[in-house]
């Protein structure tokens, strides 16, 4: 027999041979990780009970050798096992840690403790679903026990063969007994285990060629019963902690000695384990097709009403999605069942995931009735995901409760394409909006108050007030700080301030008839229009500022910049003034610091969808948020796609999309789907007048080719206008139960010659997915040609040249007229700093002209310019065209007379 006694023929000895070269390979297995992902080193965590400090530092020494980081978290001796549970919980769920090893005493080796680790963070592999994939023959899939391991190499590089061997395994308990037997039996050898308190341990004893210590031999077992020649290993939970079962690091038996190396060995061992655990880990984060459970559809013909078929369909638990499209636990907030908010953290993890396919849904110029954008972006993504099975996210914006309770109804889609549940989607979802309207209402006060104190106080009586001493101490906030270094008063010291700069610091001066912060409502209210407090009045919420910046920030730093530079008026001096003086910044992102994570729902077919952010496309930018779009790409991968919406037409939304979002972003599209109905071609041909709750004239419902072919000029206008930008555009027309084939057929035919890469027909309203295959296949080969994306404008040129290019370029008009105070609002905003912004027309949706009645492709028009705002907080410059209400009105017969509860149920009722 070979005894571990007479192997080390080194200076270095065998077993540190085999240490150093377990220790080198994972340095190397990471160095090739890192080249892929620079930033990448994983976390092991050790959560140990009790002070032994032995294997702590060898563990140390082992992990900066390879690369790794490791953590400690050091628990009292006597901790509970629920205490120690509590530890295991945190550890799973952190992201940032890769592995999770236990250093605590044998007694708190419970089931209950080990089968709270994460199988995929266990590196000892000591969880029930570890051994049972080592059982199962799976050991490529889980990981090993290093101390089993450890004692295999040990033994094996000693040159003990171990075929027929027998090996007996003394005082192992769980996971170590069971690992150690099933690696011996692989290898051969037949295994037996005992207790040290068995009474037949003498004669196993007898037997054994190899005995495997488990833990420490007590004092009355003798020696003299293991037989000269057997090879012994220590690998006792106790040594392994730092406290030597028999006295010394080498165990005498009948004059030969088992160097126990096992710990060193195992410590590398769990290192490589770690490697392996930050190798699966990268992967994990990598393009892969998701393993999503899609919900099956039933189309019932005549097509029911869409809160009937939202109510019909039961949605997935939202977590049960999340994890399917993969998030982290950790990575989520639930609201109810079919709701969450995303956070923001997901982005630092998914930093070097590539991006997937960019694609924009927009539209030609609408009917009031709208011509279904969203319920196509609906339909393309339940295609692309539920039936081609490619990644897919679909991105919209969150209705508001204006045209939700007036005209047009909610936004979730509709028929078979659609975000459920509808009537979640469609009223407060998460509260984003109610937290926009209290930040910009807060704003607003602030404003006020600001002006009250002002013309009712001394400059000392002021200061004395903003900076108060409080229990004898009198100090500056961050706020006020950050407003004395605008001011270029270099002082901390409240007490040290002249009268010059006390006047300066506490006075802002705003002139009040330059204020244009608006307070906000979400709702239609025609009656605000009339109500003046102070210089200001009402808008609607989604069009205040604060929507817009929660819809083009990217991170809650950049949120809380850009609420600070909120411009709200100018001072008597001309000069702006912001957020940030007025000393509301804090305030504001606190009430936002929810709002900015994007919320998940689903689709009809349990596809994802992020609702976030929701600015009208006439009087704001008109596209859900850059947050929304930025993580959902990150989550497809590679090879899958986002597909987001744009408001109204492609003159307003898409342009807005482009000329702004992409700008702030800096995300390139790769395809434009443009949404067309017969319906609004015929009107756009010259079609009776269509109006929201009055039925169609039979123009709408009877086959009349003529007035199509002749509406097809705002559709090849549209394609024109997204060709600026050198995006491919794919028609999606979707068809209505009166269509005709032989209209169909023109409007395809037409937009193809028009430059269309593709014009499709599209049955996803009542079918489902299943009716728009045909697009996804094309949104699929467009983007893949690839996109030649540039901007319409350089920002650089003067404000007047940038709104003349896009009433030129986009709209069609001869030229532009300024009135007296937009043309003093572009020279105050230029004076100011603010010229080299995007801009951002606030213009009726319903012709490419001001004049909504001006149908089809208006020519030689002059587009008047109204007045100007500036978003300088969104970053933007605001032109109003024509007569463009902030506030909209309620029609004569809203939708809210056919809303209802019932009151047994509980459920909502005429919602669309």
């Amino acid at each position: 027999q070979v005894s571990l006694t007479h192997i080390a023929k080194s200076p270095l000895g065998p077993t540190l041979q085999t240490q150093l070269k377990v220790i080198q390979n994972s340095k190397e297995v990471l160095s090739l990780l890192q080249e892929k992902s620079p930033t990448f080193k994983p976390v092991l965590a050790i959560i140990q009970a009790g002070d032994d400090n032995l294997m702590q530092e060898v563990n140390q020494n082992l992990a900066e050798e390879a690369g790794l980081n490791i953590t400690h978290i050091c628990l009292p001796p006597d901790s509970s096992e629920a205490e120690i549970i509590d530890e295991i919980l945190k550890i799973n769920e952190d992201t940032r840690v890769h592995g999770l090893a236990l250093q605590i005493s044998e007694n708190s080796f419970s089931n209950k403790v080990l089968n709270a680790l994460k199988p995929e963070k266990d590196v000892d592999g000591v969880t029930d679903i570890n051994l049972g994939r080592l059982v199962r023959g799976d050991a490529h899939e889980c990981y090993v026990s290093p101390v089993a391991r450890a004692v295999i190499e040990l033994l094996e590089k000693s040159g003990v063969n171990l075929d027929g061997k027998k090996m007996l395994v003394i005082g192992a308990h769980g996971s170590l007994e069971a690992a150690l037997q099933c690696l011996f039996q692989r290898r051969g050898s037949m295994t037996m285990s005992s207790q040290w308190k068995t009474p037949q341990l003498q004669g196993k004893l007898l037997e054994a060629d190899i005995v495997v210590l488990g833990s420490p031999k007590p004092e009355e077992i003798p020696l003299s019963w293991i037989q000269p020649g057997t090879t012994v290993l220590n690998c006792s939970h106790d040594f392994l902690s730092g406290k030597h079962g028999c006295g010394s690091l080498g165990v005498h038996f009948n004059g030969l000695i088992a160097e126990d190396d096992v710990s060193l060995l195992a410590a590398a061992l769990r290192i490589q384990n770690m490697v392996s655990s930050g190798r699966r880990w990268l992967r994990e984060q990598q393009h892969a097709r998701w393993r999503l459970h899609c919900l099956k559809l039933q189309p019932l013909s005549p097509v029911p009403s869409d809160l009937e078929i939202s109510r019909a369909q039961t949605p997935k638990a939202v977590e049960v999605l999340a994890k399917e499209i993969g998030l982290l636990a950790d990575e989520i907030e639930i609201y109810g069942k079919s709701k969450a908010k995303v956070r923001l953290s997901l982005l630092e993890r998914l930093k070097d995931q590539a991006d997937g396919k960019y694609v924009l849904v927009a539209g030609i110029t609408p009917t009031p009735l709208g011509e279904g954008k969203s319920t196509v972006t609906v339909g393309l993504v339940q295609a692309l995901t539920a039936h081609l099975n490619i990644n897919s996210f679909a991105c919209l914006r969150q209705p508001s409760q204006g045209p939700t309770f007036g005209v047009k109804g909610g936004a979730a889609g509709g028929g078979y394409a659609q975000v459920i549940p509808m009537e979640e989607f469609n009223l407060h979802l998460t509260g984003d909006i109610h937290a926009i309207t209290a930040a910009n209402n807060l704003l607003a006060a602030a404003i006020d108050t600001r002006i009250l104190h002002e013309n009712t106080q001394t400059d000392k009586a002021l200061y004395n007030r903003l900076v108060p001493s409080v229990n004898g101490i009198r100090e500056f906030s961050s706020i006020q700080l950050a407003r004395l270094k605008k001011l270029g008063i270099n002082k901390t010291d409240p007490n040290a301030l002249t009268e010059e700069e006390i006047s300066k610091f506490a006075r802002l001066n705003i002139d009040p008839s330059t204020i244009t912060w608006q307070r906000v409502l979400d709702t239609n209210d025609r009656f605000l229009r009339k109500i003046t407090i102070g210089q200001a009045q009402f808008d609607i919420a989604v069009a205040s500022e604060i929507m817009a910046v929660l819809a083009l920030t990217d991170s809650l730093v950049d949120m809380k910049e850009r609420l600070g530079r909120m411009v709200v008026a100018s001072d008597k001096n001309g000069q702006p003034v912001t957020a940030e003086d007025l000393g509301v910044t804090g305030a504001l992102t606190v009430l936002m610091k929810d709002a900015i994570k994007p919320n998940l729902m689903q689709t009809l077919e349990g596809t994802p969808v992020f609702v976030h952010a929701g600015p009208f496309a006439n009087i704001a930018h008109g596209n859900s948020s850059v947050l929304a779009d930025k993580i959902a790409l990150k989550l497809v991968g590679e090879e899958g796609f986002v597909v987001t919406e744009a408001g109204f037409g492609a003159d307003i939304g898409m342009e807005k999309f482009f000329n702004i979002k992409c700008r702030a972003s800096g995300l390139v599209p790769n395809a434009v789907v443009l949404v067309a109905t017969v319906r609004a071609l015929k009107m756009h041909g010259g079609g009776p007048s269509v109006t929201a709750g009055v039925p169609l004239k039979k123009e709408y419902t009877e086959e009349n080719i003529q007035l199509v072919a002749d509406g097809c000029c705002n559709l090849q206008k549209q394609i024109q206008i997204a060709q600026l930008f050198g995006v491919p555009v794919i028609v999606a027309l979707n068809v209505f139960k009166t269509d005709t084939r032989a209209e169909i057929d023109l409007v395809c035919e037409l937009a193809k010659r028009a430059g269309a890469f593709d014009a499709v027909p599209c049955y996803h309203w009542s079918i489902g997915g299943k009716g728009s295959v045909e697009l996804a296949r094309a949104v699929r080969d467009a983007a893949n040609k690839g996109s030649r994306f540039r901007f319409l404008y350089n920002v650089q040129l003067p404000i007047v040249e940038k709104i003349r290019t896009i009433a030129q370029a986009v709209y069609g008009a001869r030229d532009i007229e300024l009135s007296p105070e937009a043309q003093s609002k572009i020279d105050r905003y230029t004076q100011q700093g603010f010229g080299n912004l995007p801009i951002c027309m606030a213009k009726t949706h319903l012709s490419l002209s001001h004049q909504p009645d001006k149908k089809g492709v208006p020519r030689d028009f002059i587009l008047p310019i109204s007045d100007v705002r500036a978003s300088i907080g969104a970053g933007f410059i605001y032109p109003l065209v024509g007569t463009m209400s902030t506030m909209p009105g309620l029609p004569t017969r809203p939708c809210f007379y056919d809303i209802d509860l019932d009151t047994e149920t509980e459920q909502v009722k005429g919602l669309f």
